[in-house]
């Protein structure tokens, strides 16, 4: 029943049923536990530790961060798949663990459509194609005619196999047709390193990592992957305005609860932790560090699973990506 209901959920988001005055009358009867799947200090961390005291005062419950590190994110994943869906357990996941180590990973020992059901995402920071400044490109358009100029395409620096970034720049390969040959590096500063000393002359990484580096010249930025433009560069078109508008990658953190949690537990954590983040303080916080606060529905972020699952799936088969 569970499996069913987190599948509905996601293939068909704008039919969830209008909260009810009785629904909006949940209220835990215990300390709630956000999960992290990873270790305390890093951007998953931060957006379940930044609205911690939000929650805990809107429900007059004590809230846990439980960090459960390992397996990319699937360790303390597989945890809450297996708790009891009343609420009281939650999952803070990154972008990586719900819709790229399912499609790249046989058995992370969970499915995100049927295990889980949305909450609301939390934050998001997209990636950047970016260059060499020694490369002749100014533009996305100029970008695919100098990869073009090369018979199997320049070197790219990729961040590891399957992270976002990676995968972000096979899907560029796959809209624009072009070829490059992927450089593994250990984490995106590598990656970053990597391009700034021309050792590969292109990469997609991730906004907050190579922001810096365009703002000082060691990189030049080509076009923010996502919707919209990045703040702390207002300068850098997206693809969409430069005539990609399916790229779409990044990085974003969602809160989701085990599959058949009951729709009353669901609407009000939906709603104080939506609440939470749209503070001055919270917001502030997180674009200190190259994050946008994205509080959403639960049908939004239903579509959002939807869409990128399907998206990494397709890079994955087309682009011969092996899994593991």
């Amino acid at each position: 029943m569970r499996r069913r209901h987190a599948l509905s959920l996601l293939a068909a988001p704008l039919l969830l049923p209008r909260p009810t005055l009785a629904q909006a009358a949940w209220a835990p009867t215990r300390p709630i536990t956000m999960v992290v799947p990873f270790p305390p200090g890093g951007p998953t961390d931060l957006a379940a530790r930044v609205v911690q005291a939000g929650m805990a005062a809107a429900l007059g419950q004590t809230v846990v961060v439980d960090n459960r590190p390992g397996a990319t994110g699937a360790i303390g994943s597989r945890y809450v798949a297996q708790q009891p869906a009343d609420g009281h357990t939650l999952l803070v996941a990154a972008s990586g663990t719900l819709t790229i180590n399912p499609v790249v990973m046989r058995n992370p020992g969970y499915d995100v459509e049927k295990d889980f059901t949305p909450v609301t995402l939390v934050m998001t920071a997209p990636n950047m194609l970016v260059v060499h400044p020694s490369v002749p490109a100014r533009t996305v358009a100029e970008v695919v005619a100098w990869m073009k100029t090369m018979p199997d395409g320049p070197s790219y620096a990729s961040s590891g196999v399957g992270s976002s970034e990676q995968l972000g720049m096979e899907l560029f390969k796959l809209l624009t047709k072009t070829e490059a040959q992927a450089v593994p590096f250990a984490g995106g500063p590598a990656a970053a390193q990597a391009v700034i000393q021309n050792l590969a002359p292109i990469a997609v990484l991730n906004a907050a990592t190579v922001g810096p580096h365009v703002e000082a010249g060691r990189l030049r930025g080509i076009a923010i992957c996502g919707p919209r433009r990045f703040p702390k560069l207002p300068e850098v078109p997206t693809m969409t305005e430069q005539g990609v508008p399916e790229h779409v990658s990044g990085s974003w953190t969602a809160i989701v609860a085990p599959a058949g949690t009951p729709e009353p537990a669901l609407e009000r954590l939906n709603q104080v932790i939506v609440a939470a983040l749209k503070t001055p303080e919270v917001t502030e916080r997180l674009a200190r560090v190259g994050f946008a606060v994205d509080a959403t529905s639960r049908a939004e972020l239903g579509r959002l699973l939807a869409n990128d699952l399907a998206r990494w799936r397709r890079v994955v088969r087309e682009a011969n990506i092996p899994v593991n």
